[in-house]
This record gives structure tokens, sequence and C-alpha cells, in this order.
């Protein structure tokens, strides 16, 4: 608690809290909306509400070799406030194309505005880096993750009750509303040049295509040199595809196997059980972070959290799925903290928008493929059961190679940091 109130005198980290608290909060009530809205008006099509989620992933791939070079080389602080009021002005432009109902262009706009808000992150995550300490890291992805897990909780719930009540096109107004609060809090921020501009003042001309590879390059390079980030990425492709299958298959589940008359009242309480137990979990990860070490609560998170998603693919009954979805949702907050504190620590600075650069489209690749093997698959070719199968599997799959590898090069990083300190 004391790492807590201490990291909340930071001023301006107590903006990009609340910008990223309010984008995350329009963000997730407009997706659930629009995914209800998709599958009430086709009911007998699911694969749009893939296609649509396909939307959110697919634009990374069109745009990641710009992200990481622009989040580097151009103002951090700028880049985040346009991707919010940019990404405010696409939600009104697509209630026009909801209102006119023709489904290319409704995707088309997911897919800008998708692509537009893929520039946030990287420049967010460059500026928390430059305004806070190493040893606020842990406490700042703790944080993050009780967030996400308030969203888990209650976004579902409160994207429902918007679409209910508001109907689709009442939750997309509050969806870009919270993109016009985000945009104000980022400008309100007074952020050092040193941390908006690491690797000094660029224009716009500079960016020349051959500059703009050639830094891409640069960071596949530095990635590539760092044997403890490159093996941390590897295993990044599979998280695609676990976010990839867990964006459509709590919906699925319900609608298809476990509730298919009530599965938006159980999708509700869904999203509190598994918001409850990743808030449980975010608040005991916190704690136990700061006594093992960062690959020891990976392994063990990736472990529990992939046996219990493939355990509650099988399961026969509501309650039996409940109960296994929140056990696994105890220890996934374990490996989020996890990541969120280590890689801040063992990336440069001047490198931090480069790496989430390709960190990003490796795992929406990996997403977009699984979505797009889910659309054409389920339920011809698929069940339920072998979707959880292929998620929790490849979780799985993520700990055993981790265990493989990161216990040896987290001990040769320490061990030549101690090196470089004796000589220095």
């Amino acid at each position: 608690m004391k790492k807590i109130i201490e990291i909340f005198k930071n001023p301006v980290f107590v903006k990009l809290f609340f910008a990223n608290f309010t984008s995350q909060m329009g963000s997730i009530i407009g997706i659930t909306a629009f995914t209800f809205y998709l599958l009430d008006r086709f009911s007998e099509q699911p694969a749009y509400a893939s296609i649509a989620e396909m939307m959110y992933s697919l634009p990374t791939l069109a745009v990641f070799f710009l992200v990481g070079v622009l989040a580097d080389r151009m103002d951090r602080q700028k880049i985040a406030y346009h991707c919010d009021t940019i990404s405010a002005s696409l939600s009104i432009v697509l209630l026009g194309a909801i209102y006119i109902g023709w489904m290319p262009l409704i995707f088309a706009i997911l897919f800008l505005r998708s692509a537009v808000s893929k520039f946030f992150f990287p420049a967010e995550s460059g500026i928390l880096q430059g305004v806070l300490s190493k040893d606020d890291y842990a406490t700042s992805a703790g944080l993050n993750q009780m967030v996400s897990s308030l969203f888990m909780l209650f976004g579902g719930a409160l994207g429902i009750l918007a679409y209910r009540f508001t109907g689709v096109y009442g939750a997309i107004i509050i969806d870009s509303l919270s993109f016009v609060v985000s945009g104000l809090l980022m400008r309100a921020c007074k952020i050092p040049e040193e941390v908006r501009l690491p690797n000094g003042n660029h224009k716009w001309k500079d960016l020349n295509i051959g500059f703009v590879f050639n830094d891409f390059k640069v960071g596949a390079g530095y990635i590539l040199k760092n044997k403890l980030l490159r093996s941390l990425i590897v295993g990044f492709f599979l998280f695609g595809v676990v976010n990839g299958g867990f964006s459509v298959m709590p919906i699925f589940i319900l609608k298809y196997k476990l509730a298919p008359q009530s599965y938006e009242e159980f999708s509700v309480i869904l999203g509190v059980i598994f918001g409850s137990g990743v808030l449980i979990g975010s608040v005991l990860s916190s704690l136990i972070i700061q006594k093992i070490k960062f690959y020891q609560a990976m392994i063990t998170g990736l472990l529990v959290t992939g046996s219990f998603v493939v355990l509650s693919g099988y399961a026969s009954n509501i309650t039996i799925f409940f109960v296994l979805i929140f056990i696994s949702a105890l220890t996934l907050p374990l490996v989020n903290i996890a990541i969120g504190g280590w890689m801040p620590s063992i990336v440069d600075k001047k490198y931090m928008g480069r790496v989430q650069g390709w960190i990003s489209p490796l795992m929406m690749l990996s997403q977009t493929i699984t979505l797009g093997f889910i659309s054409a698959s389920f339920p011809k070719i698929l069940s339920i059961e072998a979707l959880y199968c292929i998620v929790g599997g490849a979780l799985i799959i993520v700990a055993i190679y981790y265990m493989m590898v990161l216990p040896k090069l987290s001990k040769q990083k320490v061990e030549g940091v101690n090196q470089t300190s004796v000589a220095h």
C-alpha cells in the first residue's frame, strides 16, 4: 500500500493512469455492445462476431512498422493525444455506418479506428518508463492489472446495460466521449522533453521510407541481441492465440453449449466472476511478486491458468464452468504483472517504442490467424471443447518453454549486471 500511495504522488502518472482508465472503459463498453448487437441481429452468423474481433487485431499488421518508430522518434505525448482525438472522431463516423447498415463499411471503420489506437500503447509505455523509477515498474503493472480486472468485473455488465438502455448508438457515443476525456488528460500532462523525445527532435519530413525501415530493423537487431528479451517475446506469439480465442470463446460456450436461451445474462455473471478472480489475484499477485522472481511468477501463472482453461471447456454445467474460470482467473495476474514489471527494466528507454512495435504485430498476427481459423472452422469443424484445449494448451506450452530458458538467462543477466558494477 505504501508503494501505491507513493506512486500516486507523481502527478504525471496520475493523469496517465486515468487517461488509460477512461479510454479502456469506453472501449470495453463500445466493443461489448457492438458484439451483442451483431449476435442479436445476425444470430445465425456467428462469424460476424469473429470478423469484428479481427478488425480490432488485423490493423496491427498494417501499421506495425510505423508504430514503434514513431514512438521513439516523435513526440510521445502528441502521439497518444492524437490517437485519442482521432479515435473519438471515428467512433462518431461509426454511428453513421451502423445506421446505414452496410457491413463492409462498418468493418472498414472498425479497422481504421483500431489502426489508429495501435499507436497509443507504445507511446504511453515509453512515457511511463520515463516518469517512473525502476522500483515503481512492478507497482504500476499491478495497478494496471487491477484496472483491467475491474473492467473484466464490470465492463461486460456496463456494455450490456448500455446496449439495453441506450442501444448500440448510445454505447458508441459513450465510447467516443471516453476517448475525448482520455485525450484531455493526456494533453494536460507536463512531461519532460527527454521523456517525450528520448532520441531527440525529428520532423515528419525526416521519416522517409528508408529511415522508417532502417529504424524498424534496428529494433529487430536490439531484440535479437538481447537473449532474455528475445526469449520472452517468443512466447508472445502464443499469447496472441490466447487473446484471439478468449475474445469469442466465453460468449460461444454460453450461447452454443451451456445457456443458449440466456447467454446474455450469464455473460454478465461470467464477467463478474472472471473479473473478481483477476481482481483478487491482482491483489495477491502484487504481494507475491515482491517475494519471488519474475520468471517464477510467469511460469506458475501460465501453468495453472492454462490447465484450468482446458478443463473449463469440458464443463457440463454453468456452475462447474464458473468455478473453473474463477480459478484460472486467480493466477492470470501473476503473468501480466511479472511481464509489466520486468519488460521496462530490461529494455533501454530509447528502444521501448520499437520493442513494443515488434511485440504488438507478433501477437496480433497470431490473434488474427486464430480468429480467422475460428471463423472458418467453428462450429462445423472445431467443437467448443477443442477451442478451449487450443487456448489452454498454448498457455501450457509457453510455460514449459519459459521453464526451460528463462531461469538460466535471468541468472546470466544478473551476473552480467554485477560484473559491470564491479568493473565500474
